[in-house]
């Protein structure tokens, strides 16, 4: 009789499991399938190393009676939840399941949320959110909200503490989209994801615009435009491979050290095509991105936001093992002038950086700070002060390189030595100045009215001033070195400050300008 009893628990537990796994049932899997999406637990399979995911609140319904809900009950509510590892290191995760109620988010499957983020908290590692969710379920009203305000909170709590990314899948609006924004990176699947606090419908009544959700909220407006999301991928399993190589690059929490890897690249090793790639002429624009793969372990960089202002390049990259934040004017792209987009580009790059311990390096050749109406109406004072502050508060190692022009504040913005750089390289061809030849000498000279006067004024300026020299003779620039050399250099200098120790001020935190 015992044995029976035993046998039929089994099997009861084997039946809800498979229910929960079942998720919305083969009908609804289907069409997340047909319109290209994968389900919550083939992400996770394709995001974690095999066989370590451990899920947590398997079991969990809603409590909403309204509305007939207490009829309609699906082990797990719409979301799976737990833990697992990548490459070997302890990750947290949460899955949003379109296939049960439209993955729509209900106070039930927000408390399971809310103790992923407590227990990686709690444990120091990263958390990751799939998300894919038709947002608040309405059945449940302030209850849900409230289980979306719970989510914020430990967003805001755990930032700067673990990592936390977002990959939008499908769709996020309303309420739903502060959660990503919240969190330190966000990728977006291409045709099938998308973000907006109101969508066309809502768009179309109050303002009378007529848009789709695709030009609305899409991947493409999101990485391209609004810089919202920071990388796009071409599917699901494009996402997950995404996050994997994101997370190689990141420490588990802020006590941490990001990973080391081991290298195969020699650090000794030179890129004599460095020592051509600046151009002669100062407006001749070159790619510095190719300064970037050429001296990274491997030629491997993984660039942030690439297509959103593209006059500033930021991402990672490891140099002799070892994870690097690299910020880097891009004189392809306007000259690499900063601009407002720039500036709250890079600041958040290097704010999040300094959280993380991961030594920050800077490439500069910067013209100054885009001028004109659009500029000064948009408030790029305040935000490339951001830029500033966010340079100026990393404690972390900060090595910077001049390859070419630096002017006037933007020199000073640009990890200068006045702000904390703790190792500033230059080139030869290096160009550290006020502003350019042909404004400074309109203004220094304004009483000459013939050119060849002015031509004469123009070259000795440029002779005196163009060049690394008196920012070296000042201890501005400790080394001027051949751009061959760069990827030691760099090398040498990251050794000498890993163990740097530097402490702010106390207090509670600064005020940066929002």
């Amino acid at each position: 009789m015992k044995k029976n009893n035993t046998e039929e628990k089994y099997r009861l537990l084997e039946e809800k499991n498979r229910l929960a796994e079942e998720g919305g049932g083969k009908e609804r899997v289907e069409k997340q399938h047909e319109t290209g999406k994968k389900t919550a637990r083939e992400r996770i399979t394709d995001l974690l190393d095999p066989g370590t995911f451990v899920e947590v609140d398997k079991l969990v319904t809603h409590r909403c009676s309204d509305f007939s809900m207490d009829r309609k009950k699906i082990p797990g509510d719409g979301v799976v939840a737990g833990y697992g590892k990548i490459e070997g290191r302890l990750v947290f995760l949460y899955a949003q399941d379109f296939t049960v109620f439209g993955g729509t988010l209900s106070r039930a499957n927000a408390d399971k949320i809310v103790k992923i983020q407590d227990m990686a908290l709690k444990m120091g590692a990263p958390v990751i959110g799939l998300n894919d969710s038709g947002g608040a379920r309405i059945q449940e009203g302030v209850q849900s909200l409230g289980g979306y305000a719970d989510i914020f909170y430990r967003n805001v709590m755990c930032s700067g503490v673990v990592p936390q990314i977002s990959a939008i899948l499908g769709p996020c609006a309303g309420g739903a989209v502060y959660s990503p924004a919240l969190t330190d990176f966000i990728i977006m699947t291409e045709k099938t994801s998308y973000m907006f606090v109101t969508g066309p419908e809502v768009i179309k009544a109050v303002t009378h615009e007529t848009v789709t959700k695709e030009e609305l909220g899409g991947a493409a407006t999101h990485h391209g435009r609004s810089g919202v999301a920071h990388f796009t991928s071409e599917s699901d399993e494009h996402a997950m491979m995404l996050i994997r190589e994101l997370i190689s690059f990141l420490p588990s929490n802020n006590m941490d050290d990001p990973p080391e890897k081991s290298v195969t690249d020699d650090i000794h090793r030179q890129e004599e095509k460095l020592d051509t790639l600046i151009p002669g002429d100062p407006n001749k624009p070159y790619d510095i991105k190719e300064l970037i793969h050429a001296v990274v372990d491997n030629q491997h960089f993984l660039e942030v936001q690439p297509q959103y202002a593209r006059n500033i390049v930021i991402g990672f990259g490891r140099l002799n093992g070892k994870t690097v934040g690299i910020t880097a004017n891009q004189p392809a792209h306007l000259a690499g002038v900063l601009d407002i987009d720039a500036s709250v580009k890079a600041a958040r790059f290097v704010r999040f950086c300094d959280s993380f311990h991961i030594p920050l390096v800077t490439f500069v050749d910067v013209p100054g700070f885009l001028p004109g109406t659009i500029q000064e109406f948009g408030g790029v004072i305040k935000h490339g002060a951001k830029l500033l502050y966010a340079f100026s508060e990393a404690t972390v190692p900060k090595i910077t390189l001049i390859t070419r022009k630096a002017y006037g504040g933007a020199y000073c913005v640009m990890a200068s030595k006045h702000i904390g750089g703790d190792v500033n390289l230059a080139y030869p061809t290096a160009e550290i100045a006020v502003m350019g030849s042909e404004g400074a000498v309109r203004i220094l000279f304004k009483n000459i009215t013939r050119e060849s006067e002015l031509k004469k004024s123009k070259d000795e300026y440029e002779t005196n001033f163009y060049n690394p020299y008196k920012a070296a003779e000042l201890g501005y620039i400790d080394e001027i070195i051949r751009p061959r050399e760069t990827r030691f250099r760099l090398i040498q200098a990251l050794e000498m400050t890993a163990n740097k120790n530097k402490t702010n001020p106390p207090r509670k935190h600064g005020n940066i300008p929002l």
